[in-house]
C-alpha cells in the first residue's frame, strides 16, 4: 500500500498534447513502485486545453468542477461535474475547458504493460 499526498504532487504546467493555456497538475501516481495505471487531478484554467492526440489505450476523464468539451474521432460532447468521459483506444481525443471556472477533471488510464524478465 502507499498512500499519497495530493499537496506533494502539484504543479503548474501547460496541458499535455499542445501546451494550450495553463494547468494546474496532480501527478498522483508518480513514483508509486511497481504501478500499472495513471491516476491523475488536472485543473485546465479559463481557454486551456489538452490538445487532440491519439490514445493507445482507453482513458477515463471523470468532471470534479467545472465545464468543459470532449472531443473523439471530431465527435464533440458537452461536459459538467457528474459526467464522465470513456474514451476508447485508437481515438484521436482531446478536452477544454469552457465556461468561467477551472475544468477539474480526474484522468486515469493503463501503464505498457513492461514484460517480466
Amino acid at each position: 500500500m502507499m498512500v499519497i499526498d495530493e499537496a506533494a504532487r502539484k504543479v503548474e504546467e501547460p496541458p499535455p498534447h499542445g501546451k494550450i493555456g495553463m494547468s494546474t497538475a496532480w501527478r498522483i501516481t508518480d513514483g508509486v513502485p511497481g504501478r500499472m495505471m495513471e491516476y491523475r487531478k488536472r485543473s485546465l484554467h479559463p481557454g486551456a486545453a489538452i490538445g487532440v492526440h491519439p490514445i493507445a489505450h482507453d482513458e477515463i476523464y471523470a468532471v470534479v468542477s467545472g465545464e468543459g468539451e470532449v472531443v473523439s474521432d471530431g465527435v464533440t460532447a458537452k461536459l459538467k461535474p457528474g459526467m464522465t468521459a470513456y474514451l476508447y483506444t485508437g481515438a484521436q481525443v482531446g478536452i477544454r475547458q469552457t465556461g468561467t471556472a477551472p475544468l477539474v477533471l480526474i484522468i486515469s488510464y493503463p501503464l505498457e504493460k513492461v514484460p517480466q524478465k
